[in-house]
């Protein structure tokens, strides 16, 4: 007993999306000034969460798979890992475990750790109030504690009997409320006026596939409509730039800057953006963009989400608000004529913007709720409380 109150303390956590590895780098910088300087962090996760001195075992790109059906061919590797994962963490047990989104494969983890005794924390409620309700019975079961991100999720939780703590979102820490869009654009070497509109098509090569192909037929139906447009496109990696390459070299003449990462500089020095759904969506909110939000995957993998879902929306800025305040258009009704319409409307229409722009700032203050301290008070009295009864 004496020698584990004297070893360093231990986290295990798992992160599977970029998205993820933003939280969780938020949640280590303010483990970072609550827990001792020899905790130990460790798992899956990704290059922020690196930055601050997580050891990763596996690089969180192996559970990056979007999809039912693209997931098929991974299952047997993803499965593979995560036994051998559980099994170092029975044999060793962590002071705690941390789940961080990715909830396919983090709950069929925290189950038995919790099982065992190891403390599990569940960072990102799944989207239970959205789609698949049914997830609220496997939760129950695997998590100790859930950190949420949106304010009305604890009580879902709680009256399932899963404690819960709304911590916030760190996106809205770390953008700032009145963002600088002339700034943003001297450094893209953009020009100070004329319209700029933003097109994210994904940051993953399947999503691409999928929807690149229609979104820069959309750029070319707008810029033919309106030759003074410029677009700027962020590549999230090189292999994505080279990929997004083969895009332009069919639509050549269209006046395009493609960066190199840099989403959100992309995002600020638009006046408008054309995104594919996730949680680049509430990043584009938080800047106060006005946006057109589009997707495209495969027929079956649809069909499968359609039947799952409860709410008329997949963006979440639609989902925070509770109606439709931006345009969705989805699947086989994302032809290039529809999105170039629908962005074009929205770049142009001044008494919209200036009615996203109140909306987007009352949900940029609900969200800024210094979510690295908040959680990591959380995780450090998970950890405490562990500690007194061992």
């Amino acid at each position: 007993m004496a020698a584990l109150q004297t070893r360093p303390l231990r986290i295990a956590m798992v992160a599977g999306e970029p998205s993820g590895d933003l939280l969780a780098a938020s949640l280590l910088t303010g483990l970072a000034g609550r827990l001792p300087d020899t905790t130990q962090y460790y798992g899956i996760g990704g290059p922020r969460m690196a930055a601050v001195g997580f050891d990763a075992h596996w690089p969180m790109e192996k559970l990056t798979v979007r999809g039912y059906v693209e997931a098929l061919r991974h299952i047997p590797e993803i499965l593979g890992i995560r036994n051998e994962l559980k099994r170092q963490l029975l044999a060793d047990p962590p002071d705690a475990f941390v789940g961080v989104d990715a909830p396919d494969f983090n709950f069929g983890l925290e189950h038995p750790l919790r099982d065992s005794g190891i403390p599990t924390i569940h960072f990102v409620c799944p989207s239970i109030w959205a789609w698949r309700g049914g997830r609220i019975k496997k939760i129950a079961k695997a998590v100790d504690h859930m950190l949420c991100v949106f304010p009305f999720e604890t009580a879902i939780l709680e009256k399932a009997g899963v404690a819960a703590s709304y911590v916030g979102h760190p996106l809205a820490d770390e953008i700032p409320l009145v963002p600088d869009m002339p700034g943003a654009r001297r450094a893209l070497g953009l020009p100070d006026s004329g319209p700029v509109i933003a097109v994210l098509p994904g940051s993953r090569r399947s999503e691409i596939e999928l929807i690149g192909p229609t979104f820069f037929d959309a750029m070319q139906v707008m810029q033919q409509r309106e030759p003074g447009l410029r677009f700027v496109m962020p590549a999230a990696t090189p292999a994505l730039r080279a990929q997004l390459q083969t895009l332009v070299d069919r639509h050549p003449g269209l006046a395009l800057t493609i960066t190199d990462g840099g989403a959100q500089l992309a995002m600020t020095a638009a006046d408008a953006i054309l995104v594919k759904s996730g949680t680049v969506t509430l990043e584009a909110a938080l800047l106060k963009k006005p946006m057109v939000i589009s997707y495209k995957v495969p027929w079956l993998t649809g069909q499968i989400m359609r039947r799952q879902g409860y709410l008329p929306y997949v963006g979440l800025p639609n989902i925070l608000a509770g109606r439709f305040v931006v345009p969705e258009i989805l699947q086989h009704f994302a032809t290039p004529e529809a999105l170039a319409d629908a962005t074009l409307t929205q770049l142009h229409d001044e008494a919209n913007r200036r009615t996203l722009t109140e909306i987007f700032t009352d949900m940029h203050h609900a969200l800024r709720q210094n979510t690295s301290q908040r959680s990591a008070e959380v995780v450090a009295e998970v950890v405490e409380r562990r500690r007194r009864r061992t």
